[in-house]
């Protein structure tokens, strides 16, 4: 759940300058994953988003149907920064699969825990139904598809059973996912588990997921 936002008796953010130039859209979708971000929550209205971009309340509506919509392309955008994280992770180290999971756990992880706040949106409830916002689900199917390929690649290489790439993709993601969860709600530090070993406990994780995909040899 997001966190409630701050006191009605804090300060009001000045406005914004004008918005006189470029972009409007993405001047939305930057505005917004702004707010976000400071705030840890998305519970601000459209209205909000205009003031704070310098634009009339109305504005919004010409590129967004609504709060939603515009949400959507936020998540949208983390996705398509975790896509790029991983892909890079994955092929940075192309010697062993053992290694692309390690180091593609390790990236996820880092992500999700420099971004709480972004990522919980992406995985919200309120943006559960991706198939409403095509770029969401393309992205977010993007994002996917590089774990499938690593996977791929490591069955291909006689170092990962063959089985539905599928069912293991999903087991890896469930770990990472909710590893990546558990220390950004600090539900792990007593096991010693903090922020700043995240990388090092999702490289673990990785490895050891690894050898329950192993292919057995003769």
């Amino acid at each position: 759940m997001p966190k409630s936002r701050r006191a009605s008796s804090a300060a009001p953010a000045p406005p914004a300058a004008p918005y006189h130039h470029g972009d409007l859209r993405r001047a939305l979708i930057d505005t917004a994953l702004s707010m976000v971000t400071e705030e840890g929550a998305w519970d601000f209205t459209l209205r909000e988003v205009a003031r704070r971009t310098g634009v009339s309340h109305m504005a919004p509506y010409n590129h967004f149907a609504d709060k939603s919509a515009l949400l959507a392309e936020v998540a949208t955008l983390g996705f398509d920064s975790l896509g790029k994280t991983m892909e890079a992770a994955a092929g940075g180290q192309p010697r062993s699969t053992r290694q692309a999971l390690a180091s593609t756990a390790a990236a996820y992880v880092r992500f999700g825990v420099e971004h709480p706040a972004h990522y919980r949106l992406m995985f919200g409830a309120e943006l559960a139904d991706k198939t409403r916002y095509p770029n969401l689900q393309a992205s977010s199917d993007a994002t996917f598809a590089v774990l499938t390929g690593v996977l791929e690649r490591g069955q291909a290489a006689g170092q990962v059973r063959r089985e539905p790439v599928r069912d293991q993709a999903l087991a890896a993601w469930s770990l990472v996912h909710g590893l990546t969860t558990l220390v950004i709600d600090q539900r792990v530090s007593f096991l010693g588990v903090s922020r700043g070993e995240a990388e090092r406990h999702a490289r673990q994780a990785g490895s050891l997921l690894f050898e329950g995909l192993r292919a057995k040899t003769r």
